[in-house]
C-alpha cells in the first residue's frame, strides 16, 4: 500500500505574531492547490507525484537515465506526474549546455517530463537557484524553532579537524561547537559581520522508516555524523534542506532515487519532522553497475546518452537494456518496447541487489529494436532519410547511379539486412559499399576464377529478365551451374561475388542480387561483358 504525503498547515504563534515557520507555510498555502479545500479532499485527489532530480554538473548518463525511467514508468502507472527539477545549487560544478541536455535526452528516450524544463508547471520554478526564499525561509523556520543553529566556525577549523580525524583513524565530522553558542553571542557575532552558515541540530535517535526497496531502515546518524550544513554562508542550501523543502512544495507523493541517498533519508525525515511536513514515501534504487562491479563513472565518457546516440543506439534498446539487466518487472525479457515496461513495472519486484551492466549486449539489443522498426512503414520512413543522408555524405559524388538514393531501394536494402545490422550506421560500413557504389573489377580477376565467366554473365543477366524470389533464384543458379563445363557452382558463385560486389564475402549472392535490383544487377554484369 502505498502512502502518499498529508500537508500539515500551520498559522500563528500564541502570541498573535506572524512566525517564521508560519511564514513559510503562508507562501506554501499561497501556491495553486495549496488551500485548505485541496488538503480536505484527501490524498486520492492528489495522485501520484514523483520527480527526476539530476544536478546539471554533467551530461545525462545511464544511471541517471535508469532512475528517471523508473520515476516515468512508475507515474505512467498510476496515472501520476512525473516531475524534472534541476539541482543546481553547486554552482562551482555547473557544466553549461547540461540542463538543456538532459531535458533534450529525456525527450529522444520517450519519457519526457509532465512539469519542469521547458514544459514549466504550476509548482515551479523548477530550478534549484531561482527557490532560494523558500529555502532561507525553511531555514529561518527551523531557527526559530531551535531545530537548527548559526555556525561561525571558519573553513582552516574545519579543515583542522578533518586533519586531526584523519590522523587518527577516525571519520571526519563536525563537531557540534557551535551548537552551545548563546542567543546573544550569536548576535554578537552576526553584528560584527563574521559569515556563519545554518546548521541543522541531529536527533541521537534512529526511528526505522520503511522503503519501498529496502524494506525498515534505520541509522542513527546524530552518533556518527556532525550536524550538517543546511544553508550555505551565500545563501543558497545544500541538497538536504533543498530536497526536502522542493519535494514538500512540489508535493512529491513519491521519492525515488538512488541507493547511495538511503542514510541520508534518515537525516531528511528529521528535517521533515522539524517542519511539521508529513514526509513522501521513498523507494531506494539498487545502483547501476558495469558488468565487473565497478561503478559508472563519468569519466568512462562513453556512459553518456548523447554517445549512443551518435553511435545510431536506438531510444528503445537503451531503456531495454538497463531495466534487462535489473529488477522490477513482473517478466524479463529481451526486447521490451516502453508500453510493455510501463505494463510490466512493479516496484514491489525490485531487489537490493545492484545491477550489472553489460555494454556488449547492446548491439543485440539494437539490432532487435531496429528490426522491429524496419518493418513498421512508419517508423521505417524515418531510418530512410537517415540512410539517405548517410549515404550522400559517406560518398557523394562518388555515387554512379541516383537510384540509390531512391526510398524504395533503400528500404529494401534495410529489409533484406534486418536482423543482420545493429545500426543503420553499419550499411555504410565498407563491407556495404557495394550496395551504393559499383565496384571496380577487372576482367583478370575473374578469369582466375573461371574462363567461362563471361558465359555466367550472361545467363544471369538473361535469368535477370523476369522477377524471382530468394528461393528460385538460389534453384535457377544451380541450375546453370550444372550446365557450365568448368566450373563448380562454389566457383560460379564467388564470379557473381566479386562482379556485383567487389567482395570475396558478404551476404548471401541471391540476397545481393534481390538487393541491387535486376536493372543494376544487369548494369554491373554487362560492364565486364563490355570490357
Amino acid at each position: 500500500m502505498f502512502v502518499f504525503p498529508q500537508r500539515c498547515l500551520c498559522s500563528r504563534s500564541t502570541s498573535g505574531r506572524v512566525t517564521a515557520r508560519a511564514a513559510l507555510t503562508a507562501s506554501d498555502a499561497s501556491a495553486p492547490h495549496r488551500n485548505c479545500a485541496s488538503t480536505a479532499a484527501g490524498t486520492e485527489a492528489r495522485g501520484v507525484r514523483v520527480r527526476f532530480a539530476p544536478s546539471p554538473t554533467g551530461f545525462l548518463h545511464l544511471g541517471g537515465l535508469r532512475t528517471a525511467l523508473y520515476n516515468f514508468l512508475f507515474a505512467q502507472q498510476h496515472a501520476g506526474t512525473f516531475i524534472l527539477r534541476l539541482e543546481d545549487t553547486d554552482r562551482s560544478r555547473l557544466v553549461p549546455a547540461a540542463a538543456r541536455d538532459i531535458e533534450d535526452q529525456l525527450e529522444w528516450a520517450g519519457i519526457p517530463p509532465d512539469e519542469g524544463g521547458s514544459k514549466g508547471g504550476l509548482y515551479g520554478p523548477y530550478v534549484q537557484s531561482q527557490r532560494l526564499h523558500l529555502y532561507s525561509a525553511a531555514a529561518a523556520a527551523l531557527l526559530e524553532s531551535g531545530h537548527a543553529y548559526r555556525c561561525f566556525c571558519t573553513n582552516q577549523r574545519l579543515e583542522l579537524l578533518k586533519r586531526e580525524a584523519l590522523r587518527s583513524g577516525q571519520t571526519p565530522r563536525y563537531d557540534n561547537r557551535c551548537r552551545s553558542l548563546h542567543a546573544d553571542q550569536v548576535q554578537e557575532k552576526l553584528s560584527t559581520g563574521i559569515p556563519s552558515v545554518v546548521r541543522f541540530r541531529l536527533s541521537d535517535s534512529s526511528e526505522p522508516f520503511e522503503d519501498l526497496v529496502f524494506g525498515f531502515t534505520q541509522h542513527a546518524v546524530g552518533q556518527v555524523e556532525g550536524d550538517p550544513v543546511i544553508l550555505k554562508a551565500d545563501g543558497f542550501p545544500t541538497y538536504h534542506l533543498a530536497s526536502v523543502v522542493d519535494d514538500w512544495h512540489m508535493r512529491v507523493s513519491h521519492v525515488l532515487r538512488g541507493s547511495e541517498w538511503l542514510i541520508s533519508t534518515c537525516k531528511h525525515l528529521q528535517l521533515y519532522r522539524a517542519l511539521s511536513w508529513t514526509p513522501p514515501t521513498f523507494a531506494h534504487l539498487p545502483l547501476l553497475l558495469n558488468k565487473d562491479g565497478s561503478k559508472l563513472s563519468k569519466r568512462q565518457g562513453d556512459i553518456f546518452i548523447q554517445h549512443f546516440r551518435q553511435q545510431g543506439v536506438l531510444p528503445e534498446a537503451l531503456l531495454d537494456i538497463v531495466t534487462h539487466c535489473g529488477s522490477g518487472f513482473n517478466s524479463n525479457r529481451l526486447g521490451r518496447r516502453l508500453h510493455e515496461l510501463i505494463g510490466e513495472f512493479n516496484v514491489s519486484k525490485i531487489t537490493a541487489h545492484s545491477a550489472l551492466l553489460d555494454l556488449d549486449n547492446l548491439p543485440h539489443f539494437n539490432r532487435i529494436h531496429l528490426q522491429r522498426r524496419i518493418e513498421d512503414d512508419d517508423l521505417c520512413r524515418p531510418l530512410v532519410d537517415e540512410l539517405k543522408d548517410l549515404i550522400t555524405h559517406s560518398y557523394g559524388d562518388q555515387i554512379e547511379d541516383q537510384e540509390v538514393l531512391q526510398c524504395d531501394y533503400i528500404k529494401r536494402v534495410l529489409h533484406f539486412r534486418k536482423g543482420h545490422i545493429s545500426s543503420v550506421k553499419d550499411l555504410i560500413s565498407p563491407v556495404y559499399t557495394y550496395l551504393w557504389l559499383r565496384p571496380s573489377v577487372s576482367r583478370e580477376q575473374l578469369e582466375q576464377l573461371s574462363s567461362e565467366f563471361r558465359e555466367i554473365s550472361t545467363k544471369v543477366i538473361q535469368l535477370m529478365q523476369t522477377e524471382h524470389t530468394a528461393e528460385d533464384l538460389n534453384t535457377e543458379l544451380k541450375i546453370i551451374s550444372k550446365n557450365l563445363k568448368k566450373t563448380k557452382y562454389s566457383s560460379m558463385m564467388k564470379i557473381l561475388r566479386v562482379t556485383l560486389s567487389g567482395q570475396q564475402q558478404g551476404p548471401s549472392v541471391s540476397e545481393m542480387i534481390l538487393s541491387l535490383g535486376q536493372k543494376e544487377v544487369c548494369c554491373r554484369l554487362q560492364r565486364i561483358l563490355d570490357h
